[in-house]
């Protein structure tokens, strides 16, 4: 592969000389919006394909780390002889493998490829941003390093040490940042789609949560208020915004039609960011915190119903009446599957934060299964869904093997199901246990064990899908120059379905070809 450009020629992205307004025609686009796109994909192409990488191989580690920690619970006797394989450092070493390697290095990564794309101009500063995701990288190693050698901050999600991994996190995320910015400044466009709002409001709003977390003057209930801002609002701010935003780019993309609401989008936005900042206390329920500070944050979260709604409507009706297409496009599969957890795991935090609710679920493994949908049935799925699509058009040739494809849905769909499904029944039953007090402790911790069995037997089947996955990854950046020509990349979509006019001029158009 060449080495990149902020210029090509436009000849060089798989097409041959004049090809580009053919293709342009044929898809109903102006021949400059073809060599827009087919530019923007080039210059952030290595910073793009690095991140992916990275954030694979991150994906793969965080799989192992979590089926030892999840194996742990049901056999505390598996692998206790090197004190960094204990419950806690795998725990959480897996925690930030998967959130911080892999789910943020591949947002980041569809972020820098969306962007120039939705701006009409190419990256800016690709060295920048190759820099920043090479001391973001070496951010995450140390601090997972650190960890497991038993260093910790002892803060939920904020757990690798301040003063070693948290110069190389900043700085690098600083670096990824600034090429954004510097790439919106740059915009040939007058209007932001709402992508954009989402990329660059998950840029603002993360260094912030980041400065509040690891503040390092906290002590006592302000430490565990600090904690569950950043925790919470990490996943909201960071990881759900660069998530949104990937979904409303590629479910109308590949099914050729508009967003369904501009209004509803400006709602889901402005809505998410006033009430999503005062969540995190509901995890606090019964801690020794001003009782003010909590029914705020239980407030917060009910109103959560209103950019839930709103968004989940935006894109559900953007997709009615086209579903069927979700049988011949990987990208629409898992984005679309995604935004419906997304609302799902957004409404059952909203109930989960009322108080009587939260007496049941707290302190139980429903927690766990909950956060599971969101960090993985919305957040992962998203990220697959965009690889997918974005993957060949750097590469310059379509996916290899769709059983490959069929083999990673079915087994991540099939795992992510087990694994929800097993703990959400066991949290429930550990709450009942816990919350009759003629029951001894030792019978909460009883009945979750076929939900811990589950558990594990669902995180193995996702680890497999995973290595399918980085398989096929491999595979196509491997794939000989002949395969490349012959599978060429559909360098924009075309819409799945078609009108009932459409279908008849075609039938028409086939029925003139066979009688000739």
């Amino acid at each position: 592969m060449s080495a990149p450009a902020t210029t090509i020629p436009r000849d060089e992205p798989g097409l041959a000389p004049g090809e580009i307004d053919a293709v342009a025609r044929s898809r109903g686009l102006q021949p400059d919006d073809l060599d827009v796109r087919i530019r923007a994909d080039a210059s952030s192409r290595w910073a793009v394909l690095t991140l992916y990488g990275v954030a694979i191989v991150w994906l793969l580690v965080g799989s192992v780390f979590g089926d030892i920690a999840s194996i742990k619970l049901h056999w505390p006797d598996f692998l206790t002889r090197q004190p960094w394989l204990t419950f806690g450092r795998v725990r959480t070493a897996h925690l930030h493998a998967v959130n911080y390697g892999w789910a943020t290095a591949a947002l980041i990564g569809t972020s820098l490829w969306l962007m120039p794309r939705l701006v009409h101009t190419e990256l800016k500063g690709v060295r920048t941003a190759i820099i920043g995701s090479a001391l973001f990288t070496i951010g995450i190693a140390v601090g997972i390093i650190a960890v497991l050698m038993g260093y910790n901050d002892g803060m939920e999600w904020l757990e690798a040490p301040r003063y070693v991994a948290g110069p190389f996190l900043v700085v690098g995320g600083g670096l990824i940042g600034l090429s954004l910015f510097r790439t919106v400044a740059a915009r040939k466009t007058e209007h932001l789609y709402v992508s954009v709002w989402y990329i660059l409001g998950a840029f603002v709003w993360f260094p912030m949560l980041y400065i509040v977390g690891k503040w390092p003057t906290y002590v006592g209930v302000e430490s565990a208020a600090a904690n569950w801002f950043f925790a919470h609002n990490v996943l909201g701010f960071w990881l759900t915004a660069m998530s949104l935003g990937a979904a409303y780019y590629f479910i109308p993309k590949v099914l050729g039609r508009p967003v369904y609401s501009y209004q509803l989008s400006v709602v889901g936005f402005w809505s998410l960011a006033m009430f999503y900042s005062l969540n995190g206390m509901h995890h606090l329920v019964g801690g020794p915190l001003p009782t003010w500070m909590i029914t705020t944050s239980i407030v917060a979260s009910v109103f959560m119903f209103i950019p839930v709604v709103a968004t989940g409507i935006n894109l559900h009706m953007t997709v009615v009446g086209r579903f069927g297409a979700l049988r011949y496009s990987p990208t629409l599969r898992f984005v679309v599957i995604g935004a419906l957890c997304y609302t799902a795991v957004s409404l059952q935090g909203s109930f989960t934060a009322l108080r009587e609710v939260n007496r049941l679920t707290h302190f139980t493994h429903w927690t766990v299964a909950h956060s599971h949908v969101g960090g993985y049935g919305f957040v992962t799925f998203i990220a697959f869904g965009a690889m997918y699509y974005v993957v060949p058009r750097l590469v310059g040739h379509e996916w290899p093997s769709a059983k490959l494809i069929r083999w990673h849905f079915n087994l991540v769909l099939g795992g992510i199901a087990i694994y929800v499904v097993s703990l959400s029944w066991a949290g429930v039953l550990q709450g009942l246990a816990l919350l009759d007090p003629q029951l001894p402790f030792q019978v909460s911790v009883e009945r979750t064990l076929p939900g811990l069995y589950g558990r594990s037997l669902g995180g193995i089947i996702l680890t497999l899908g995973h290595v399918v996955f980085a398989y096929h990854f491999w595979i196509m950046l491997r794939m000989p120059e002949l395969a490349r020509r012959t599978r060429p990349p559909f360098h924009d979509a075309q819409p799945v379905l078609y009108t009932a006019e459409a279908t008849a001029d075609h039938e028409r158009e086939s029925h003139e070809r066979g009688r000739t």
